[in-house]
């Protein structure tokens, strides 16, 4: 229980996706071709770049006026989310990539939204700080700020510190009718009875152009350490896991993972207590009846489960589901053959299906209902074949046209990208 390994071949982090090769010399988004994945047409699109948050107002405007549409890129790493965007020009954010301000006395910054991810964290790290959100990066590390917000993804940190949008306390918007909205930190102009931060993650792009962030940050931890378990059971899997998210322990990542008939638990503590924390939940674990075992350098299992949300050249579906769920999506995730990963305590998960077709990702869905199961990854013909994004309550869906109404009436922003073709 209490081995010490900086990792440990059987277990199921150690395999469960590839871990790919050096990162190569960055590329600029601009420049990489927008019909990747079924994301646009196959014809090349003019490419403006603006070079500050006035000129992407003036931009969205003139495209309003003119009838044009836009697709709006970062760093390209998840073109191919969403429905296919007709569009008429894309709009790239690599001449926004300043981090504007830091102080890292308030643990505050704010960001430009072509900023990649990980050069903001560089720098605050050279602070002792960071941005406390990791999800993957994607080729050449190109995960921009305002890709990540746009798409509100995620990493293993979810777990305690919440989603983008609890890290974002203010945020600046291009509209299409060329305005600059703010709302939250350094406020000049609100747009009343919005909050435009929590709107704007997760929408895909289709309500504006976020050209500025602030968050908040938090101190880097001096040192982590990890708890891992294996095991071979869907059910103790899942009864170990909320052994862990209901134990007094304060873990800063609590993961599942299951391939190939084996799953496991992973669970990650920081600060000076962290390898004390961490032998105290391998022991819970090993109260289940799971082997268990501790990494005190724990990098390399925690960077197999974010490779584990994407699958570059398969299909993978996100399910939004619950911690009580657990169980079911491991079975699901057994009988199709597949392998996931998952943040156990808040319940989403990522399915990754052997087979690319059609009748494998309605049976996850049918399976799975009524929870919402978006097919994130998945080959071109299979795009074009189905709607990757669950259905929307009408309810809901009459609120998402209310807002997209309301912010872009002309459909300028990433038309028909968004669930309920918005």
């Amino acid at each position: 229980m209490t081995e010490t390994a900086a990792s440990v071949s059987s277990e199921p982090f150690a395999e469960l996706s590839p871990a790919g090769g050096p990162p190569a010399e960055r590329q600029d988004p601009s420049s990489r071709p927008l019909a990747e994945r079924g994301a646009v047409p196959s014809e090349p699109l003019p490419t403006e770049t603006p070079a500050s948050a006035q000129e992407v107002a003036e931009l969205l405007r003139s495209c309003s006026e003119e009838g044009r549409r836009v697709r709006i890129v970062g760093g390209a790493t998840k073109l191919g989310w969403g429905n296919p965007v007709e569009a008429d020009l894309r709009l790239s954010t690599s001449g926004l990539t300043e981090i504007v301000e830091h102080d890292p006395g308030d643990l505050t910054a704010v960001l430009q939204p072509g900023l990649p991810l990980a050069e903001a964290q560089a720098a605050f790290a050279r602070a002792g700080q960071r941005l406390s959100l990791d999800p993957p990066l994607g080729k050449d590390e190109g995960a921009t700020i305002g890709g990540v917000l746009a798409a509100g993804d995620l990493g293993p940190l979810r777990h305690r510190y919440g989603a983008i949008r609890d890290l974002v306390i203010g945020v600046v918007v291009a509209l299409p009718d060329g305005t600059l909205a703010r709302a939250g930190g350094k406020v000049i102009k609100n747009v009343a009875g919005y909050d435009l931060a929590k709107l704007n993650a997760g929408a895909f792009g289709t309500l504006g152009v976020v050209v500025e962030v602030c968050v908040r940050l938090h101190p880097l931890p001096q040192q982590t350490a990890s708890a891992a378990a294996s095991t071979e059971d869907p059910a103790a899997l899942a009864r170990a896991a909320r052994r862990i998210a209901h134990s007094p322990l304060e873990s800063e990542a609590l993961d599942v993972a299951w391939r190939d008939g084996q799953g496991g638990v992973l669970a990650r503590y920081a600060g000076e207590t962290a390898p004390e924390q961490a032998r105290d939940a391998a022991a819970l674990l090993e109260e289940e009846g799971l082997p268990a075992h501790v990494h005190e350098d724990d990098g390399k299992p925690w960077a197999q489960q974010r490779a584990g949300q994407r699958s570059p050249d398969g299909v993978l579906i996100g399910v939004a589901g619950l911690l009580g769920d657990l169980e079911r999506v491991v079975s699901l995730a057994e009988e199709t053959g597949g392998a996931l990963v998952g943040r156990a305590a808040i319940g989403t998960t990522w399915l990754r299906l052997p087979e690319a077709d059609l009748a494998s990702v309605e049976r996850v869905r049918h399976a799975l209902a009524p929870h919402a199961c978006t097919v994130l990854d998945a080959p071109e013909e299979m795009r074009a074949a189905l709607d990757p994004w669950p259905a929307l309550e009408p309810g809901l869906l009459a609120l998402s046209r209310r807002l997209k109404e309301r912010f872009d009436p002309d459909g300028v922003c990433n038309p028909g990208l968004f669930a309920g073709g918005l």
